[in-house]
């Protein structure tokens, strides 16, 4: 029987998109130099280029990209309604060039475009795929990518050792503690943090839909897709920044 993309008993809810959105500047590891990263990463100077992000969020690397590139238009795609309300305000004054989307990750039917795509990009929302699903959509977006377009990953990876495990439990909290010490000066959001179980690495919730894969399972996903340049551009606390592009 082929497995499910996710717990189907276990689905992402508006009232964690609310927390996420609250918690998320402190949670996500170095996120500013993540954006950074991206932003380097991304081929879209041309004029007329559009990007799509999977799981804009709040609209924090959707901002960082539509300034980096004023003639582009980004898509950004997500399944929450909050996340969505959130980046339409926060995004307001890039008009049109901000065109958010309502999607069903697992579903197939958003991953046809009516445009060349020059980029995917996503932070934080395949792990939410078994090994498969991830593996189907590389597949998918590697064909819509134009020539030269590139396919760009932040995301959880899967430990391939126990203490690799432990090493990106303790890095991940002792990131949050240090994020939240540096902005707040008040550790509840840290508390916070370990007491919703948010570390996937140290103590996984039991109906947790987290389904990292292995960072060199992915690697090899985005070879198999077609895909070349595959490496690694950034890593912390169980994170990681990778990707590839279309042959020109």
């Amino acid at each position: 029987m082929e497995a499910k993309e996710t717990d189907p008993t276990r689905r992402w809810t508006e009232q964690e998109s609310v927390e996420f959105v609250d918690l998320g500047r402190f949670i996500v590891p170095d996120r500013n130099e993540q954006i950074r990263t991206f932003c380097a990463l991304v081929p879209g100077e041309q004029p007329g280029a559009h990007l799509v992000e999977l799981g804009c969020g709040e609209g924090r690397l959707a901002a960082a990209l539509l300034e980096r590139f004023p003639q582009a238009t980004l898509h950004g795609y997500d399944g929450s309604e909050t996340m969505l309300a959130h980046a339409r305000r926060a995004l307001e004054a890039h008009g049109t060039r901000f065109d958010p989307q309502r999607f069903d990750l697992e579903a197939e039917d958003w991953r046809v475009f009516a445009f060349p795509v020059q980029a995917f990009v996503s932070s934080l929302v395949l792990h939410h795929l078994v090994g498969p699903g991830k593996k189907r959509l590389f597949a998918d977006l590697a064909k819509a990518l134009a020539p030269g377009g590139a396919l760009l990953i932040a995301d959880l990876v899967e430990p391939a050792s126990s203490e690799a495990r432990a090493h990106a439990a303790r890095s991940w909290d002792e990131s949050v503690h240090a994020s939240v010490l540096e902005h707040l000066g008040n550790l509840e959001p840290s508390e916070r943090f370990r007491h919703e179980r948010w570390n996937y690495f140290a103590d996984p919730a039991p109906d947790s839909m987290d389904q990292p894969s292995t960072l060199l399972e992915q690697l090899d996903w985005l070879r198999e897709a077609g895909l070349v340049g595959v490496d690694v551009f950034w890593m912390k606390a169980g994170h990681a920044l990778f990707g590839a592009r279309k042959a020109s």
